[in-house]
């Protein structure tokens, strides 16, 4: 893995805190100056500990130290899982001379079992002797559980400032905001308002686009932070930049001429997105953080337990948002359309069934074509084409470690994107065992 680039201002470390067993399990981030901030938190109706805290502490806009144990996510404990999480605020900040409101606390493991106080005090407290080194390296090994690889990414931008990010996940990810967590830092300077705005713009577009086994974790969390400590100029992301890029696609947004695979042009806005007011540095800023999160989220799919192969499902000619998104969802989150795939098997009844539950939106099933590589594997008999695959072709693309699946609803101009993963017997083998 290349040499990560590193935002001035900031300190992180990963060591071992003896929670589980002797890999590392215990982490920190800090900014030499407190930082405008924003964070994306689980939608379950069973918060972990720490999310529940790190809402409190992030609501005005300042964040300085992301404090992180695995192996133990704190979850459904208790007066006791709440008061060990704002304890390690308060440790944190009491060892690096801060407020403890500043602090953001962390957790991902087994659900339900009170994690080890006692080391956990022990390494709260060791914050400010640990903290030497800008090592994002360690602290990114320390935040993993049942991944295979660690998850990073960074780019420097010309004005000088730094996007890193990095991430956590493997299995437990449906995030609609998977476990997944993620931390973006930067030495950029941004207000805390527009940040939170462009980093649920991103978050929507990627980290909740993404499903490895369409069960939502208790603890997942995206954090960004700008600190300002490069001096460049300050950026801004507005509501009305945000609303006018909602309906344009990735190719767009990441300044990639082409337009996105297999749809014809004029289905898509010919005019320039980008509002004039918009400087060429907030444009850089936000399509990094967007590059971030995108990478960050696919690595995540590709790290899925036991997983085997990826697939991307690219839904086009919805009569609406809501619809593109529904049947999207509903794809990438089967288990027969998932089997399918790990048997590299092209069978588009699998993909029909996905669709054809959908419920609630007006879908019509005879305008619908669906491709797979570059084949036309199924067409509706009011789409006026006729699917002549050619199997041996379609079973060779199956075959690939990544997969392209193109479903076109015939009806309307709305379009959306997901990534998934394959379901396969290690992935029931490794959740069986996962406690013991």
């Amino acid at each position: 893995m290349s040499e990560l680039p590193r935002p001035a201002g900031y300190l992180a470390s990963g060591w071992n805190a003896g929670i589980k067993d002797s890999s590392l399990d215990f982490g920190v981030i800090h900014s030499r100056v407190p930082a405008a901030a924003a964070a994306v938190f689980t939608r379950s109706h069973f918060p972990g500990h720490p999310v529940v805290v790190g809402r409190e502490h992030v609501a005005d806009g300042s964040l300085q130290t992301i404090v992180i144990n695995s192996k133990n996510a704190n979850v459904a404990n208790g007066s006791e899982g709440l008061d060990l999480a704002r304890n390690m605020c308060r440790w944190t900040a009491a060892s690096l001379g801060i407020s403890e409101s500043l602090v953001l606390p962390s957790s991902t493991g087994v659900i339900g079992r009170l994690p080890p106080v006692d080391r956990i005090q022990a390494a709260c407290q060791e914050a400010s002797q640990r903290l030497v080194t800008a090592d994002f390296e360690t602290f990114n090994q320390a935040m993993m559980t049942t991944d295979a690889f660690a998850k990073r990414r960074g780019y420097t931008l010309s004005d000088g400032s730094v996007v890193l990010g990095l991430a956590k996940g493997a299995g437990m990810i449906e995030p609609n905001m998977a476990t997944m967590l993620s931390y973006l830092v930067s030495d950029a300077s941004m207000p805390a308002s527009d940040l939170d705005r462009l980093l649920r713009f991103c978050v929507n577009r990627s980290f909740n686009r993404i499903s490895v086994d369409s069960d939502t974790s208790t603890s997942d969390t995206v954090v960004l932070m700008a600190n300002g400590a490069a001096g460049a100029q300050p950026l801004e992301f507005s509501e009305a930049t945000a609303q006018l890029l909602s309906s344009q696609p990735l190719e767009v947004l990441l300044g990639d001429p082409l337009p996105l695979p297999g749809v014809e042009m004029d289905r898509l806005e010919r005019s320039n997105p980008w509002p004039d007011h918009l400087n060429e540095a907030s444009l850089e800023f936000f399509r990094a953080v967007l590059r971030c999160c995108l990478f960050l989220s696919r690595e995540i799919v590709r790290d899925g337990e036991g997983a085997s192969r990826f697939f991307e499902v690219l839904v086009v000619g919805a009569a609406s948002e809501s619809m593109a998104y529904k049947v999207g969802r509903s794809v990438i989150n089967s288990p027969l359309v998932k089997t399918a795939i790990h048997g590299a098997d092209p069978n588009w009844g699998r993909l029909i069934m996905a669709i054809g539950k959908v419920f609630d939106e007006p879908i019509h099933p005879g305008q619908i074509k669906i491709y797979t590589g570059k084949q036309l594997l199924y067409a509706g008999r009011e789409s006026g084409e006729e699917a002549r695959p050619d199997l041996q072709s379609l079973q060779a693309h199956f075959r690939e470690a990544e997969i392209k699946i193109k479903i076109d609803l015939g009806i309307g101009l709305h379009f959306d994107r997901f990534w998934s993963s394959d379901l396969t017997a290690d992935y029931v083998r490794l959740n069986a065992d996962y406690t013991t």
